[in-house]
C-alpha cells in the first residue's frame, strides 16, 4: 500500500517543502518517490534534484545499522551498551589525567539543519566542561558571526536582503541558482531573482566566474580572485564621492564613520581597479544603481568568505549597507525576528560570546568554536591541553579542512576519535567507534536556527514534521545519543545534574512508549520541540503538524531593528572596531603583494548535482564524466601553458600537488583556475559508491596552521589560491593524501 506522508527538505536553508510517497508493507516501509509541495506556503513546488534524490542516500546498503569499532584493520558490530561503556570510561580515564580541554568535538554543517542536534552536541561538551569545539563554520562563514558580534553585539545578528522588494541586489561570491542563499531561505532563486529585474530593478554580479546565477539575471562582473576587499573599499569610497550616505542617519543610529571614511578615502576606484580588473567606469555605475535605487542591497556568501579577508569584506559590505540608509529599510538588508529574542537572550546568557582563547595562536572563540584550522596544531602539539580525544558530529573534516593530509596524519595520533554519522566516510574510516545517527526522515522536527530563532527567512513561515518513517536499523537521533553519552561518561548535560535526570527519565519512558510514526527508542523530541514552540508562544508541536504546508507568522518586515533590537551596548551600530580597522590599515602590503603575483589564482566550484561531499555515493550523480572533478581552466591560460581539453594535468599550491583532469571553460575570467570541493573520497572504507569515484580533494591544496587563517574570524584561505598548473609528470600515486592525487 502507497502513503503520501509531508515533511521538509534539511539539507540546505530553503527547506523546500516535500511529498514523500511511501510504500508499506510486510512490516517494512521504503520511500518510492519524492515531490515538491505544490501548495507550500514559501517553497510553492520548487524543490531541487539533491533534494528529491536524498532518499537514495539515506537507502543506501552503505548506512550505518549499528554501532561499530574499529579493531586493527577491521570493523566489527558492538551493542549500543559496549559502544556507550567503553567510551565513557575513556572520557573519564582522559578527563581524569588530561583534563576536560584534551576532550574536543568538530561540528559539522549537517549538523546545522537539525533543532536539537547542536544544542544537545555543546551541551555534551558543557557537560564534560570542555571548551575545545571546532566548527566547520571555519572554512566557510564565521567571519560573518565575528564581525556582527562586533558590529551588531551577537554573532547570530546577521542582516538578509529583502528579496522581495529590493531595486538593487548586488552579489558578490555567491551562487544562488546553484547553492541555493546562505543566512537565508530562499526558495526557487531563479524566479526570485528575475522577479527583481520584473519590477524594474538591477541585478549585478560580481564573480570570477560567469556564475549559473550571472545568467539567468543581471550584470556579471569579473573580479580577481582574492581582491574583494579592495573592491569593497573603493565601492564605500565611490558612495561617499558620489553624496549616497544618509549623514543623519549614520549620527543617530551608528558610531565610528569618521573612522571609515578617512580609510576608504585611501581607495579610489583608480587605484583599485590595477587589482580588482575592475574598470572603475564599471564600479561607478553599480555605485549610482545602488544608491538610487528605492531599496539596494549588497550581499556576498562563500567566494568572498573564504578568501584572504573575510572578515574585512564582510564587515565593509555591512558598513555600505549601513550608511547608505539601507539597512533596517524596507528593499534593503533586514534583521530577521525570531520566535524570541535570541540576540538579547545570547547577549543576558553569555551564549555563542564567549572569552576563550585556542591555545595554539591565541585565536578568540567564534560561536564558542575555535579554529578548525588549528586543530591539527593542537593534537600534534604537546603540552596542557593537548587535544587527545575529538568526537566529529555531522561533518567530514578530512574532506571539508585546509591541509586535509596534515589533519589525516593528526587524527592518526588520537587516543580516541568518535564519529556519529549515517555513514563510514573517510574521517570514520579513521575513528575507533562510528555511532549510527538517523537521517532527516527518521525524526521529528521543525524548522533550524537561523529561521527559527533569527527570522532568517524571505517568507517568513512555521513547519513542524514527523518523522517519515522509522529507523530501519539501530540508529539513535544525535540528541539521545549525546545524553547517553553524558551518562556514560559521569558528565551530565549541560553540566546540570537536574537536566540529565529529566532527560533520562523521559528518555527511558519514550523507550516503552515509543512515540512518532513507527516510533524511535529516544527522547520524546516533539515534547522538547513544543517546549522550545511554546516559549516562543507559537503554541505545540502537535498543533504545528496541522499546518503541513507551513503556518505564515507576522514580522515588522523592516524598521523594527535599528534603535529597538539591537543590543550593543549603547545601542548602535558600530561602524568601525578597533581590531577591524587596524587590520584595514595595514592593506597596502597585501595590495602590493596580490600585484606581484600574476600567477593562476584557483577557485571553488559546485555543480547541480553534488552537495558539498554528500551526494558522491548515489551511483547517478556520479557516473561517466561525473567520476571525478576537473580543473576548469580558461582557453587562453590553456593555449599559454600548452594544456588541451581533457588532458591530466598537475595542480600545485605551497602545501601539496594534485592531478585531475582539465576542462575549457571561458566563463572563466583569464588568470582563474576552478576545482569543485567535496570529492577525494577513495579513503572512504563505508562508501561503496564514492570511493570508487576519482575526484581529488582541492583542500590538500589549502594551508592549516595558525599563520595560515584569518586572524579575526579563524577562517582558513581556501580560495583565491595561487597555484602552478603544468601537464601531469612523473609517476602516479597509490595515497592521494601524500602528495599527488591521480584521477587519470
Amino acid at each position: 500500500m502507497q502513503e503520501t506522508r509531508d515533511t521538509f527538505c534539511r539539507i540546505c536553508e530553503s527547506l523546500c517543502g516535500l511529498k514523500v510517497d511511501v510504500e508499506t508493507g510486510a512490516g517494512s516501509e521504503t520511500i518510492t518517490r519524492i515531490r515538491p509541495n505544490a501548495d507550500h506556503i514559501a517553497t510553492s513546488g520548487f524543490a531541487c534534484l539533491k533534494g528529491l534524490n536524498q532518499h537514495k542516500l539515506y537507502d543506501s546498503p552503505d548506512r550505518l545499522q549499528t554501532p561499530e569499532k574499529r579493531v586493527g584493520d577491521r570493523w566489527v558490530s558492538i551493542s549500543w551498551d559496549q559502544a556507550l561503556s567503553e567510551i565513557g570510561a575513556k572520557l573519564k580515564s582522559l578527563r581524569r589525567d588530561h583534563g576536560a580541554d584534551s576532550i574536543g568535538m568538530y561540528v559539522g554543517t549537517a549538523a546545522g539543519f537539525s533543532m536539537l542536534h547542536p544544542i544537545f552536541a555543546q551541551g555534551f561538551m558543557q557537560g564534560l566542561g570542555s571548551k575545545s569545539l571546532y566548527a566547520s563554520a571555519t572554512q566557510d562563514c564565521s567571519n560573518k558571526f565575528a564581525v556582527a558580534h562586533r558590529v551588531y553585539g551577537f554573532p547570530f545578528s546577521q542582516p538578509y536582503p529583502d528579496v522581495d522588494r529590493t531595486q538593487c541586489l548586488i552579489i558578490v561570491g555567491a551562487n544562488p541558482v546553484v547553492s541555493k542563499w546562505s543566512f537565508l531561505q530562499v526558495p526557487n532563486p531563479i524566479k526570485r531573482l528575475r522577479e527583481i529585474q520584473s519590477r524594474g530593478g538591477s541585478v549585478w554580479v560580481v564573480d570570477p566566474r560567469r556564475t549559473e546565477t550571472a545568467k539567468v539575471a543581471g550584470e556579471h562582473v569579473f573580479i580577481r580572485p582574492n581582491s574583494d576587499v579592495f573592491f569593497y573599499l573603493s565601492f564605500l569610497a565611490e558612495l561617499i564621492a558620489q553624496g549616497g550616505v544618509d549623514r543623519e542617519r549614520v549620527e543617530r543610529h551608528t558610531t565610528g564613520f569618521a573612522v571609515v571614511e578617512k580609510l576608504a578615502r585611501e581607495w579610489p576606484a583608480e587605484r583599485s581597479a590595477e587589482l580588482t580588473q575592475i574598470a572603475p567606469e564599471t564600479l561607478r555605475a553599480m555605485v549610482r544603481d545602488y544608491r538610487e535605487a528605492d531599496g539596494a542591497a549588497l550581499y556576498s556568501s562563500t567566494g568572498v568568505n573564504m578568501g584572504g579577508h573575510g572578515a574585512l569584506c564582510f564587515w565593509l559590505q555591512e558598513v555600505i549597507n549601513t550608511v547608505s540608509g539601507n539597512l533596517d529599510r524596507p528593499g534593503g538588508t533586514l534583521m530577521g525576528e525570531g520566535i524570541v529574542d535570541f540576540a538579547r537572550f545570547g547577549v543576558r546568557s553569555g551564549m555563542f560570546v564567549s572569552d576563550n582563547r585556542s591555545r595554539i595562536g591565541g585565536f578568540s572563540a567564534v560561536n564558542d568554536a575555535f579554529p578548525g584550522g588549528v586543530m591539527a596544531d593542537e593534537i600534534l602539539t604537546e603540552g596542557e591541553g593537548q587535544l587527545r580525544a575529538l568526537f566529529v558530529t555531522g561533518g567530514n573534516p578530512l574532506i571539508t579542512m585546509a591541509n586535509a593530509g596534515r589533519l589525516k596524519r593528526a587524527f592518526g595520533e588520537l587516543e580516541l576519535l568518535v564519529t556519529l554519522d549515517i555513514y563510514r566516510n573517510e574521517t570514520g574510516s579513521l575513528a575507533h567507534y562510528t555511532l549510527p545517527c538517523t537521517s532527516p526522515f527518521e525524526r521529528p522536527d521543525v524548522l533550524f536556527a537561523f529561521p527559527l530563532l533569527m527570522g532568517m527567512q524571505s517568507r517568513p513561515y512555521l513547519q513542524a514534521t514527523e518523522p517519515v518513517h522509522a529507523p530501519r536499523g539501530e540508529q539513535r537521533d544525535e540528541a539521545s545519543i549525546y545524553l547517553d553519552l553524558c551518562e556514560a561518561a559521569a558528565a551530565p548535560l549541560f553540566g546540570s545534574r537536574i537536566a540529565q535526570r529529566i532527560l533520562q527519565g523521559l528518555r527511558r519512558f519514550d523507550r516503552r512508549r515509543r512515540t512518532g510514526r513507527g516510533g524511535i527508542p529516544g527522547l520524546p523530541q516533539e515534547w522538547i520541540l513544543s517546549l522550545l514552540l511554546r516559549l516562543g508562544r507559537q503554541g505545540s508541536f502537535r498543533k504545528l503538524l496541522g499546518a503541513p504546508d507551513g503556518r505564515p507568522r507576522e514580522t515588522s518586515g523592516g524598521g523594527a531593528f535599528l534603535g529597538e533590537r539591537i543590543v550593543t551596548e549603547d545601542k548602535k551600530v558600530h561602524l568601525a572596531p578597533d581590531d577591524l580597522v587596524a587590520q584595514a590599515n595595514g592593506l597596502d602590503a597585501a595590495f602590493r603583494q596580490q600585484l606581484a603575483n600574476s600567477g593562476l589564482r584557483l577557485i571553488s566550484k559546485r555543480s547541480h548535482e553534488t552537495h558539498n561531499s554528500w551526494t558522491h555515493n548515489i551511483e547517478e550523480f556520479v557516473s561517466g564524466e561525473r567520476r571525478t572533478n576537473h580543473l576548469y581552466m580558461h582557453p587562453e591560460d590553456a593555449t599559454k601553458a600548452g594544456i588541451e581539453d581533457g588532458e591530466v594535468v598537475d595542480v600545485q599550491s605551497r602545501t601539496a600537488t594534485v592531478r585531475v583532469p582539465v576542462r575549457l571553460l571561458a566563463d572563466l575570467m583569464p588568470g582563474t583556475v576552478a576545482l569543485p570541493h567535496g570529492w577525494g573520497h577513495q579513503h572512504a572504507s563505508g562508501l561503496s559508491v564514492a570511493s570508487r569515484t576519482q575526484g581529488v580533494n582541492v583542500n590538500l591544496l589549502a594551508a592549516d596552521g595558525p599563520d595560515e587563517i584569518e586572524a579575526i574570524s579563524g577562517m582558513a584561505h581556501l580560495t583565491g589560491i595561487p597555484v602552478e598548473v603544468t601537464p601531469a609528470a612523473g609517476p602516479r600515486a597509490e595515497d592521494n593524501w601524500s602528495g599527488i592525487a591521480d584521477t587519470a
